[in-house]
């Protein structure tokens, strides 16, 4: 492990790259924009009756303090980044005045405990699962796996959001299909509304979990496959080791490395499922929020949630990058 330190400074200086890079076209794209946050709350504001030139004048003022658009867009660029810093990315334009930071808040505990759930049910299910069908491959209850993956992987995952949606709340209305948490519960470390909050997650839950199961499955099954024909395995079969011991110690364990991997890589696509999946089953997460505002054209609201996306993500995988050598000392830093 001498050569951890310089593995952790390595990954600690790509973190700041990646966020860097994020954050700034989080920047561009959202002023791109061809929506103007503080006309528009101005247009609102008049829609109701007529205004003064000066009362409106002050208005455009504060409100391009309030949403960091006053001045050149250098400086503007200077403000965003010093909010990024302090958390403070203005009021929400939707919500007037509640804080963009507090609507965040709320939401990102929802996604974040839905997306790391049914993340790590999926990658381990579809990794015990395909670990199994490469080493036991005359097994017809494994192949019949490896078809149904096959055939579920490719089906977007709106598909079957919408199939579960329609399955579950219609044709056999057994879970609830939409928010998260029955109405009137108060909210808190208490049995009704814990349970009410697994009731209401476990659709969403399980459209992730049915997409995202068939990929780690096929690779696993194929790293398994290639494993087993090493010399290493074919020898300790020989040697009479019980199958499951060189299933876990020869097998498993070597096939894990580029799956933990791949796992860090795949955090990055996990927000594009969770946008749709929150979306259709009325998820109070940061999908529905982002959704929200992309339709109200809530600058503020749109630019918080993308940097604090941004820098979700990539906390997660310098996590894992930086946890995984120091669980498996055998896997190689680079």
């Amino acid at each position: 492990m001498s050569a951890y330190p310089a593995y952790l400074a390595k990954r600690l200086v790509q973190f700041a790259l990646v966020v860097f890079i994020g954050v700034n076209l989080a920047f561009v794209i959202t002023h791109a924009s061809p929506i103007d946050p503080v006309e528009q709350s101005i247009s609102a504001v008049t829609s109701f009756g007529t205004t003064s030139p000066d009362a409106i004048a002050a208005m455009r003022t504060s409100l391009q303090e309030l949403y960091g658009l006053k001045g050149t867009l250098a400086e503007q660029y200077v403000t965003f980044w010093s909010r990024v810093l302090r958390g403070d990315f203005g009021p929400s334009l939707s919500a007037f005045p509640t804080p963009v930071s507090a609507l965040i808040g709320r939401a990102l505990p929802w996604t974040a405990g839905l997306l790391i759930i049914s993340t790590l049910i999926t990658w381990v299910l579809g990794n015990l699962l395909g670990g199994l069908a490469g080493y036991y491959q005359r097994n017809r209850t494994l192949k019949l796996m490896g078809v149904v993956a096959m055939g579920v992987h490719p089906i977007p995952y709106y598909i079957v959001a919408l199939m579960l949606l329609i399955v579950f709340g219609f044709l056999w209305p057994v879970l609830p299909i939409t928010g998260g948490s029955a109405m009137n519960l108060q909210q808190g470390w208490n049995w009704p509304f814990v349970s009410s909050v697994v009731l209401h997650s476990i659709l969403p839950a399980l459209s992730l979990i049915l997409i995202g199961l068939g990929s780690w499955f096929l690779g696993m099954r194929s790293l398994v496959s290639n494993i087993v024909t090493e010399d290493y395995v074919v020898y300790a079969e020989i040697a009479g080791l019980d199958s499951r011991r060189v299933l876990g110690a020869y097998v498993m364990r070597n096939a894990l490395a580029p799956q933990v991997t791949g796992l860090a890589m795949s955090l990055g696509g996990i927000f594009n499922g969770a946008v749709i999946t929150e979306k259709v089953f009325g998820y109070p997460g940061v999908g529905t929020l982002l959704v929200d505002a992309v339709y109200a054209g809530d600058y503020g609201l749109v630019l918080g949630v993308t940097t604090v996306s941004i820098i979700a993500v990539s906390v997660g995988v310098l996590v894992i990058d930086l946890l995984y050598p120091l669980i498996d000392p055998r896997v190689e830093l680079r």
